[in-house]
């Protein structure tokens, strides 16, 4: 039993995915059995068994309601389901919507989710729409979860050690929050592409760098899941890309000085071949998706925001410490906090009260190498301070406003509190050391002392009375982290769309257009995607500015004959939204002489301009 145990307590040291020690198992071994059994099978299915539970009740209803609100979740559901159907249809009118007619490049008027592009396939309307969002709603906590245990698992944690980690990033209370930004949850890639990278270069926290254990095909496929995260949005995959370049020159820095010092190459021609090679696709998905923004900025100059968006943005030092609402924990005990904080979304900014203890511990006390301590409390310091945006020094400089003026593409990225993506993970990473710590000493511990057997091999280990009971122990972090991460976010049911857009002919008008409604026209426009003059962005393109402006008066000659002429054959209003708004009033005003047509249909009116179509 003793030897068993031992065996056991090895297994569990860690170091390297891949289960005990990271090598393939015998031959014999390879069965269904020892795969349902093995140390990654197990992981995935805990994310996503942990993924339901800690998102629930998303999955209750996932046809008809979705998470946090009813404003940016049915813009991205729509996001979602576009590029499917773009991929599907026209995949070389992938930028150009349907939204926004007559506008161009529509599709990139906001963060966009290219890279969920398959699952938008076969949406066929607005409550698949939303049961895809859902979908990826809870598979994204799941994959986060994933990426932060092979991470920590790399870097050389235990199992529980990173497990604890996975969740305390994965279900940190700073993200419930972002509820209803699907791009800001989508963080998995970040964490799986390190580890990736991080095996293929056959390194990690404990053991440091072991070129025998190169593997180019894990290199490889770090930087693809790299170019992946980029394609969910650059809000969350610029950094990375930074924080991967600046990685770069300091690998490729420490590979010039080990040549010029000891005559000899770190990386072998394949693993340089996959970097590379890697690297070339990470490069070419960035320039591609960015070269569209720019075309946007360039036809739209408004979109271009400056600096004052991220000195409005910029949390203070104490949102560290607040949790925001969605919080079952924390949420209601932080009311008062959060009332002090002026835009608390993007300003509570808790990474979780017990990761920020283990991390404490993990400095002093850990499996890691004191240096590599000190690298990641550095990183934590960093970032957090990054965070902080206008708030730290003098107006953020040096700081988050330095980069917004030197780095191309960082001045877009106007809220420095979602840094924390970055200091919650070093901390998840500083946590995981303390407690593999704990774990290892548990184990020597369970050997007995070298006093009891080293002088004597006659004499096996004993397990001392009680260890059993302390290492159950390691579980109090996991339950901790756990809890912290429950959630209370509302889950509102999503509108129906009218009955009257599918008897009005594309393109489009549906009135009235301004506000959040605009975004549920946008996830209604799925049915179909009929093109529509309306959609709502983090600016307002030239030609909506216009049009809202003339059919104010609508219908009347003046804007009757504005949107002929822009295309546009219907105009749909909705009577129980117009209240005030400044299109209250339109259906008392007559048609007659206007040459168009008016039905009813199902207490919508649904304007004809093309009266062949009436």
């Amino acid at each position: 039993m003793t030897k068993r145990l031992a065996n056991l307590l090895d297994a569990d040291r860690g170091g390297r995915p891949g289960g005990s020690g990271g090598e393939p198992p015998p031959a014999a071994d390879r069965t269904a059995w020892w795969w349902l059994r093995h140390e990654w099978t197990l992981a995935v299915l805990a994310g996503l068994l942990l993924a339901v539970v800690l998102t629930w009740p998303t999955l209750r209803h996932p046809w008809t309601t979705i998470p946090g609100d009813l404003g940016d979740p049915t813009l991205q559901a729509w996001q979602v389901a576009w590029s499917g159907h773009a991929l599907l249809t026209d995949p070389l009118a992938l930028w150009h919507s349907n939204t926004f007619f007559p506008e161009r490049y529509t599709y990139a008027y906001s963060d966009t989710l290219l890279g969920y592009a398959p699952a938008g396939l076969f949406v066929s309307d607005p409550q698949e729409a939303v049961l895809r969002y859902n979908i990826l709603y809870v598979l994204s906590h799941a994959l986060a979860f994933v990426g932060a245990y092979a991470l920590v698992r790399q870097v050389g944690a235990r199992r529980i050690a990173a497990a604890v980690a996975a969740v305390a990033w994965a279900y940190a209370p700073w993200r419930l929050a972002h509820s209803g930004h699907l791009n800001i949850l989508s963080i998995g890639g970040i964490a799986l592409c390190l580890a990736m990278l991080a095996r293929g270069h056959g390194w990690s926290l404990r053991d440091g760098h072991q070129p025998q254990r190169h593997r180019p095909g894990w290199a490889l496929a770090g930087w693809l899941v790299a170019a992946w995260q980029v394609s969910l949005g650059f809000g969350i995959g610029l950094p990375l890309v930074y924080f991967l370049l600046a990685g770069c020159v300091v690998v490729a820095a420490a590979v010039g000085w080990v040549r010029l010092r000891r005559g000899r190459y770190l990386f072998g021609r394949r693993l340089l071949l996959a970097d590379l090679g890697g690297g070339a696709v990470l490069a070419a998905t960035c320039v591609s998706i960015g070269s569209v923004y720019l075309r946007v900025v360039d036809q739209n100059p408004q979109a271009e925001r400056d600096l004052a968006w991220t000195r409005w943005l910029s949390p203070p030092l104490r949102g560290y410490v607040v949790a925001p609402a969605d919080s079952w924990l924390w949420g209601t005990r932080h009311t008062y906090a959060r009332a002090q904080l002026s835009w608390a979304p993007e300003m509570a900014l808790l990474p979780g009260v017990t990761l920020i203890v283990l991390a404490a511990l993990g400095l002093a006390y850990s499996s890691f190498r004191l240096r590599h301590r000190v690298l990641l409390g550095l990183g934590v310091l960093v970032s957090g301070a990054l965070g902080l945006g206008s708030n730290l020094g003098a107006d953020g400089d040096p700081g988050y406003l330095t980069l917004s003026r030197l780095l191309p593409g960082w001045d877009a990225l106007r809220t420095p509190g979602r840094m924390m993506i970055w200091t919650s993970l070093l901390l998840a990473i500083l946590a995981a050391g303390a407690i593999t710590a704990i774990g290892d000493d548990m184990a020597r511990a369970a050997r007995g002392t070298p006093d009891e057997s080293a002088d004597n091999p006659k004499v096996a280990p004993t397990v001392r009375p009680g260890w059993r009971v302390a290492r159950v122990a390691l579980v109090l972090p996991l339950a901790l982290v756990l809890v912290e991460g429950v959630n209370r976010t509302p889950h509102p049911e999503v509108p129906r769309a009218p009955t009257a857009l599918r008897s009005a002919s594309a393109p489009l008008l549906v009135l009235p257009s301004d506000g959040l409604l605009e975004l549920n026209i946008m996830l209604w426009s799925t049915d179909g995607f009929p093109q529509v003059a309306n959609g709502l962005a983090g600016f307002v393109p030239t030609s909506q500015q216009r049009t809202r402006e003339i059919t104010a008066a609508f219908p009347d000659p003046a804007s009757v004959a504005y949107l002929r002429q822009v295309g546009i054959r219907s105009v749909v209003v909705l009577p129980d939204r117009l209240a005030g708004t400044a299109w209250d009033g339109v259906p008392n005003r007559p048609v007659d002489g206007l040459g168009i047509t008016r039905d009813e249909v199902d207490g919508a009116l649904v304007y004809h301009l093309d009266p062949s179509t009436g």
